[in-house]
């Protein structure tokens, strides 16, 4: 599950671990009571105490921090890591109260899970209370509920995973989401009608499709069209993008579109196709891919096999191939 990814994530930062959290090499500066070697409180009630030798096994803050930060390090970060686990690992040195039990659920803006496997969104992630970006492409994903997401998104990415069916996602969205990514997938349409409409995505600016198996131009183009906030549409990859006339119908059926599968729609191409809108039989719902196979290699020659002398009794063996498409 996704809480089962994050919380093996937050394992890997070792928050609560040497140089982070609290331990014999930073306790002084944490613990409330009075302290009998100095007799007064530590560094986290009296910032005075700052100045005060530091006791015996103990490490500074500064000497905490250029352990985490020294690429020679053994505790340093991994060059690839997020500016979020950085700040985070830097926070548990300094505050490390800050991050402790549930308090850091409410750190995490962005949440970001890829390739881990995951196969379930689950109600785990309502505790991220702040999180605003969920990316969690390259999973093993085939269906979300709604219910399980934070209110306060607005980018969500599932791009590369086994998403069949929109149903669930749509019974009730995070109402602010701009951008939804379901590129790499296994949509198709029938079985999600109408649910790529204002009615489930008031406020979407970006959309990406690509590379699914939509086929119904016309049927996906009459619910886009109620996404008045719609920027940004990506659909390369799909058969219905195979149409001749694909790119001008959409251009002119969804005016406010700025960017069309990565390519920006200019003045010039609006009007070059202004009109295309309002002739759908221009439209054809087909499209005619041709492939010629030049050679096939590791298959016997069925010829060759089937050489029998005149008259003889031996039963016949035929041999027979077929090379097959999917699309």
């Amino acid at each position: 599950s996704v809480s089962a990814a994050f919380l093996e994530h937050l394992r890997h930062l070792g928050l609560q671990d040497f140089p982070c959290g609290i331990g014999s090499w930073n306790k002084s500066r944490f613990n409330v009571r009075t302290s009998p070697r100095r007799g007064r409180t530590g560094w986290g009630e009296d910032p005075a105490g700052q100045e005060e030798a530091l006791p015996l096994a103990e490490e500074s803050p500064e000497a905490l921090m250029e352990l985490l930060s020294d690429r020679h390090s053994p505790w340093a970060l991994r060059p690839d890591c997020s500016l979020q686990d950085q700040h985070l690992r830097e926070m548990a040195v300094l505050t490390p109260k800050l991050v402790r039990g549930s308090n850091i659920f409410q750190f995490f803006k962005t949440l970001r899970i890829v390739g881990k496997g995951v196969e379930e969104v689950d109600e785990g992630l309502l505790q991220l209370q702040q999180l605003e970006e969920l990316i969690l492409s390259a999973n093993q994903i085939s269906k979300i509920t709604s219910a399980n997401l934070p209110r306060t998104l607005k980018v969500l990415e599932l791009c590369c995973n086994v998403v069949a069916d929109l149903q669930d996602l749509c019974t009730q969205p995070p109402p602010e989401l701009q951008h939804l990514g379901l590129g790499y997938n296994r949509l198709c349409g029938p079985s999600w009608d109408k649910c790529l409409t204002a009615d489930f995505w008031p406020n979407l600016v970006s959309l990406d499709l690509s590379f699914n198996s939509f086929t119904d131009l016309m049927g996906l183009v009459s619910q886009l069209s109620s996404l008045q906030k719609l920027r940004i549409l990506v659909l390369q990859g799909n058969p219905l993008a195979l149409i001749p006339t694909y790119r001008g119908f959409l251009v002119d059926s969804l005016p406010k579109l700025s960017v069309l599968d990565d390519i920006h729609i200019g003045p010039d191409e609006r009007h070059r196709f202004h009109g295309l809108a309002r002739q759908p039989e221009l439209v054809k719902s087909e499209a005619r891919v041709v492939v010629s196979v030049g050679e096939i290699k590791g298959a016997p020659d069925p010829s060759a096999l089937q050489q029998l002398e005149v008259g003889s009794k031996a039963p016949v063996i035929t041999y027979s191939y077929c090379v097959m498409y999917e699309f």
